[in-house]
């Protein structure tokens, strides 16, 4: 692994039980994650995923792409663009810096990038370890 490496884009369809499961898994029981109604009351025009939810996604991402030994160390990201049932959001990530870690292992610091119809949803980074 080197810095400037391109992670492989990955495309979430934004469904509507992605949304609301999400909200539920993590306990976020504001009505805009469940209750279109409720949210369209709010001015949303409809559920719109979490930043729980969001958070998981980033962390899925990167750790697919590094295997399933790879430790995420930390996850600092910033939201935008709301992600609505029936868009997609496409994931793209590059390796901005890599460090030796203990024990042999790899360190690496990834900008990650998720957009929609709208425009970004999320950006930020994650520190990864992975073992050699």
């Amino acid at each position: 692994m080197r810095a400037g490496d391109v992670l492989a884009p990955l495309e979430i369809p934004v469904t509507r039980t992605l949304v609301v499961a999400g909200a539920v898994a993590s306990r976020d029981y504001q009505d805009v994650h469940h209750d279109a109604e409720a949210a369209r009351a709010k001015g949303s025009p409809d559920v719109f995923m979490n930043i729980l939810t969001t958070n998981g996604l980033v962390g899925r991402y990167v750790t697919d792409h590094f295997g399933p030994g790879s430790v995420l160390r930390r996850v600092a990201i910033r939201l935008g663009a709301p992600n609505y049932p029936g868009d997609t959001m496409t994931l793209t990530g590059s390796v901005a810096e890599v460090a030796a870690g203990p024990d042999g292992a790899v360190t690496a610091l990834v900008r990650i990038s998720g957009a929609n119809g709208l425009g970004h949803h999320v950006t930020g980074t994650v520190t990864v370890e992975v073992p050699r």
